[in-house]
């Protein structure tokens, strides 16, 4: 959702400039080593990885073209590696915002999906919770079989996007070069704003650490800096960039607002 001259601000930059690494039909032995590399920043969250870590038996099998790159990326959530750094250090609350984040490339966007996630690790256990999201429609419509799932709601572009989600999202993000373990949070960043169905607000540490002023209290007011959609009444194709100020309060309806309306949204500033 941030435009180009937000997203280094944000720490956001390389997100917004990559795309999304895919393996495609007559792939060499470069291209798997990129899916693989960027498999294991996605699932685990940034970290980096030792040699001895390293899944052998799932990435020769993506290799030889035995498993898709959905394979490779089920065996990493499903591995030991993967529940010794987020599931049994964390409360499950924060697992499964981490599962959102690492596998579908988003944050939670309401209580419901929080709650369904939770009855189903509870009842069904952690495999079941995995193959949620793996398995999942949106997964496929997202990703598919050959492409490594990527941050999603740092752009724009996909269907069934929240405009709710880039906030939650920054909340959850660490920087480019910073880790999902290394931030040391065991409880839930999410609760209050998914419980409330609010924006995420940023802590005044968060936002020293992104280089961005983009927070939340109840009384804080945003600028928006919007490009404004051409008129269908207009003969003449133009757009414009205005300056819009909102409340906190009014910033996720203003949002979704402007999203329905055709227009751009450049960049989200405290004021």
């Amino acid at each position: 959702m941030a435009g180009l001259q937000e997203a280094g601000r944000l720490g956001i930059k390389p997100f917004d400039e990559a795309n999304p690494v895919e393996l495609r039909p007559n792939w060499t032995r470069n291209d798997v080593q990129a899916v693989i590399s960027a498999a294991y920043r996605q699932v685990l969250g940034n970290e980096h990885l030792m040699e001895n870590d390293r899944l052998e038996e799932p990435e020769s099998l993506l290799a030889q073209g035995i498993i898709s790159v959905r394979d490779f990326i089920r065996a990493i959530a499903e591995s030991d590696l993967y529940r010794q750094k987020f599931l049994y250090p964390n409360f499950h609350v924060r697992f499964i915002e981490l599962n959102y984040k690492h596998l579908l490339g988003r944050a939670p966007y309401d209580q419901t999906e929080i709650a369904y996630h939770l009855d189903l690790f509870l009842t069904k256990g952690y495999e079941a919770e995995i193959d949620a999201y793996i398995s999942s429609i949106e997964y496929e419509n997202s990703f598919g079989d050959n492409i490594v799932p990527y941050h999603r709601d740092f752009k724009t572009d996909h269907p069934g996007q929240r405009t709710v989600g880039f906030s939650r999202l920054l909340q959850l993000y660490g920087g480019y070069a910073n880790s999902d373990r290394a931030q040391g949070q065991k409880q839930p960043q999410l609760t209050v704003a998914v419980a409330k169905n609010l924006p995420a607000p940023l802590s005044a540490s968060k936002r020293v650490a992104l280089s961005g002023p983009l927070g939340g209290a109840r009384g804080d007011v945003y600028q928006l800096r919007v490009v404004r959609a051409a008129s269908t009444r207009s003969p003449v194709v133009r757009q414009s960039v205005t300056e819009v100020l909102v409340s906190y309060d009014q910033l996720t309806t203003k949002l979704q607002q402007l999203n329905r309306s055709g227009n751009k949204v450049l960049s989200v500033t405290a004021v």
